[in-house]
């Protein structure tokens, strides 16, 4: 384990903690208690087998070690590493003994281009439909949106949701940020007529398609029904695929952690609800009967398999077209695939969330269970290096949602509320050093989200390990041009009002009806400091707004600016409304009001790439 801090204990739980007001708070005897228990065990293990270390720093060994590298190389070292190591996940052997430890040797900074200066927009896929779209947006919509970003606007960047996978049951989960596994990505964004062979099914196809396309009337999105017909279309093209080499070496490239995972796919097909409820011999990967399991539905697997080489397929042309920004949940659901396959490192009894602050007097509980410090460590970290370089698949940037969790979580025992949570620490030298190494091999930036309550520490050594900040316009007292340099410059994100919504007041009005108890002062406040800035009337028409604003933060001197697809197009609703149920607020679920075709010749987006075209 890293070294606790003076407010933690050898398990990284605080002690205290400042909150967002400044004042100290206590964690309560039963919290700290149960914490400990979701842990597992009632000590931690004092020598983990991992050893990261720096590029060019000098490490003493315990003893005389064999070191194997990745490409098969071997070298002896007797007391202390060379400063040369190649950049890798190696393994080290001591020679008084048996044990192998894994040595990750990183070159302690991210991946940055010295140029790099681009803009682009954010979308959230799902609500960019087109009139190919059945229902929601797809892959084919992304690559779409890619080449004319890039080759119309000059867009040099495209930063999209979360695309991960969701259980293969209904009701799908319409969170992109709550995912089944950060690892695969989610069906529904297949483009089932860019499937091979779909031309010959053209008949049934285009029945379905135009059942999906009639989806699209419809603002807010089915995706049980988007499921439904997908689903029927999947199945009719599996029944006609007779292989493909790229297939094979695709299964063979991904391996166990594939199989696995499409085989708990074959599993909550079968058995709904959560692996938790499963029947007891299912609810471990490595049970010989899910094994049994996996054997006897072989071809199922195989689908699931096939699934996920397509989206792999499609993705990778819309990467082709722009440089793709991906964005990295904080957790994922505790009844889908990556905590049935990680369950063992995952505490089960808590979830990650936030303490009361000013905006949100009772706190958040975000249901997401948490990775146990000690217990990654033990797995060589194996969970979170897999996670990483999968998001970093064909992306040119990631962005990490609350990258403080890196450095801690706020955990909350399970039936508790929030208040009575408190921060777990991780070694955060050693999860940053890996994402620099998985960021190197990938050549794509990283991007921080690190709004709220944050560590200014942490936050310097975020920059010394060239992660870029995140700066918001609604969030900053100082204007654009007086942004870092190492940031992404936005005006607001998926949980934060649009400048519609914000100018017009009916973000405040629906935060008021839905019985929110909004922040009205601090809203008010953020909207008077962006009026000031812009010199407008109040009575200027929302576009002139719009256009202004995005002229303002064309003024950033940040590495990449955004824009939203929102505020292309004056949507007044937010994506996502904090703290308010699916059946009360249709959250990720509104597409945008105009079709893509129309996005295209909308004026106010033009006007938007030529204001941060010119920074």
């Amino acid at each position: 384990m890293r070294r606790a801090s003076s407010h933690s204990d050898a398990f990284g739980i605080i002690k205290r903690y400042k909150d967002a007001l400044g004042n100290w708070r206590q964690t309560p005897e039963e919290t700290y208690t149960a914490l400990l228990k979701a842990m597992g065990q009632q000590e931690a293990e004092k020598d983990a087998p991992v050893l990261v270390v720096r590029r060019g720093q000098r490490k003493r060994l315990k003893a005389p070690a064999e070191i194997t590298f990745e490409d098969g190389g071997a070298l002896s070292v007797k007391t202390t590493l060379p400063r040369d190591l190649p950049l890798g996940y190696h393994t080290l052997r001591y020679l008084d003994g048996n044990r192998n430890i894994r040595l990750i040797v990183s070159p302690g900074v991210c991946f940055l281009p010295k140029d790099l200066r681009v803009w682009g927009w954010s979308a959230q896929l799902y609500a960019l439909r087109s009139s190919h779209s059945w229902g929601l947006g797809d892959f084919g919509d992304l690559r779409r949106l890619a080449r004319w970003s890039a080759k119309e606007l000059g867009a040099g960047v495209l930063l999209v949701n979360p695309l991960n996978a969701a259980s293969p049951v209904t009701p799908q989960q319409p969170s992109p940020y709550f995912p089944s596994s950060r690892r695969y990505r989610n069906l529904l964004y297949l483009r089932i007529e860019d499937i091979p062979g779909a031309a010959d099914l053209k008949m049934d196809l285009d029945r379905l398609a135009a059942a999906g396309q009639a989806l699209n009337r419809e603002r807010r999105i089915d995706r049980n029904a988007v499921f439904n017909l997908k689903m029927h279309a999947l199945r009719l093209l599996w029944q006609r695929f007779s292989g493909d080499a790229r297939f094979d070496r695709f299964c063979n490239e991904q391996g166990e952690p594939l199989a696995q995972f499409a085989t708990f796919c074959v599993l909550a097909e079968r058995y709904n609800a959560g692996w938790h409820s499963w029947p007891a011999d299912y609810q471990r990967p490595d049970s010989p009967e899910v094994a049994r399991f996996a054997a006897v539905h072989t071809e199922r697997v195989r689908f699931y398999q096939w699934i996920q080489w397509l989206l792999d397929e499609q993705l990778a042309k819309a990467a082709a077209e722009i440089s793709l920004m991906q964005d990295l949940p904080i957790g994922v659901d505790p009844n889908g695939a990556d905590a049935w396959a990680w369950q063992d490192v995952i505490a089960n009894d808590a979830t990650v969330g936030c303490p009361p602050d000013e905006y949100n007097t009772k706190g958040q509980d975000w249901g997401l269970p948490p990775l146990i410090p000690w217990k990654l460590r033990r797995a060589q970290y194996k969970p979170f290096i897999q996670t990483i370089r999968a998001t970093l698949r064909y992306a040119g940037g990631l962005r990490i949602d609350h990258i403080m969790g890196l450095l801690r979580l706020f955990w909350i025992p399970k039936g508790a509320n929030p208040g009575a949570g408190t921060f777990v620490r991780y070694a955060s030298d050693e999860l940053l050093a890996i994402l620099a190494l998985e960021s190197e091999r990938a050549k794509a930036f990283i991007v921080g989200e690190d709004l709220g309550t944050i560590d200014q520490k942490f936050r310097q050594q975020l920059m010394d390990s060239c992660v870029l900040s995140y700066r918001l316009v609604w969030f900053e007292n100082d204007p654009p041009g007086g942004f870092p340099q190492q940031a992404l410059a936005a005006v607001t994100t998926h949980d934060l009002p649009t400048i519609a919504g914000l100018w017009t007041g009916s973000d405040l009005k629906t935060q008021r009806e839905l019985g929110l108890e909004p922040n009205e002062e601090g809203m008010n406040q953020i909207r008077n400091r962006v009026s000031a800035m812009l010199g407008v009337s109040e009575k200027a028409p929302i576009n002139e707004i719009i256009k202004r604003t995005y002229e303002l933060l064309g003024q950033a001197p940040s590495k990449i600016v955004s824009a939203t697809l929102d505020d292309a197009l004056a949507v007044e609703e937010r994506p996502n409304m904090p703290g308010v149920t699916t059946e009360r607020w249709p959250n990720w679920s509104l597409a945008l009001p105009r079709s893509q075709e129309e996005l295209e010749q909308h004026v106010l987006g033009r006007e938007i790439a030529q204001a941060l075209q010119t920074k």
